[in-house]
């Protein structure tokens, strides 16, 4: 099954060309909330919520050669390529009977985000920021209580150095095309939520009324 990614881009083609898909990027620093707000989305407005992570870790789970590949590289600190997540993303949107997707977390830097362009040939219809003070992320993760090993404080301000660098070169790339939607991410759930269903309801009437 899994190994179907690994298929050369001639073989692949596009296959996401028959079903016009809508994909929107959330992107947001490590314990902005994303997570929560998205599970909302999926339950309002009926997208699709993909998590290149857990795409990446169900593939390594499921025994594939591609998922040993995966295994390998993350187990030798490389960095997965862009291409493979891609491909898995692509995998899961032509798998779906859905044709709008949240993708979460994703793209992580300016290449995953050429690598997702090139391949799927899908431009996102805006990107979904969650912008949140580094305070609040930070007393938000040193609170949540789940287990994570790397929810300890020097991760945690690891963590945003890296979004910092790697995912705002991102937004901002979107941002001069005007596909940023930014969401104020440190008020309560609720109020955040009140500014994301301000973003969603008017898209989901007109496509209602394209039906």
């Amino acid at each position: 099954m899994g190994t179907e990614v690994a298929v050369d881009k001639e073989a692949n083609g596009n296959l996401l060309d028959e079903k016009k898909v809508k994909v929107v990027f959330v992107l947001g620093g490590p314990g902005s909330g994303k997570g929560t707000q998205c599970a909302n989305i999926v339950e309002h407005f009926g997208y699709t919520h993909l998590s290149a992570g857990d795409l990446l870790r169900a593939e390594i789970k499921s025994g594939s050669e591609n998922g040993t590949m995966i295994q390998n590289m993350i187990k030798e600190g490389k960095i997965v390529p862009s291409e493979v997540t891609v491909k898995l993303l692509q995998r899961a949107m032509q798998e779906s009977n859905n044709d709008k997707f949240l993708i979460d977390g994703f793209p992580r830097n300016e290449e995953n985000r050429a690598a997702f362009e090139n391949v799927t040939k899908i431009i996102p219809e805006f990107v979904l920021f969650f912008d949140c003070a580094e305070e609040e992320m930070e007393r938000r993760l040193l609170n949540r209580n789940q287990g994570r090993e790397d929810d300890n404080i020097d991760t945690i301000r690891k963590r945003f150095k890296v979004f910092v660098e790697s995912s705002l070169p991102v937004v901002e790339h979107y941002e001069s095309m005007g596909k940023v939607q930014k969401i104020d991410a440190g008020k309560p759930r609720e109020e955040v939520f009140g500014a994301v269903k301000d973003i969603f309801s008017p898209i989901d009437e007109k496509a209602n009324k394209n039906v």
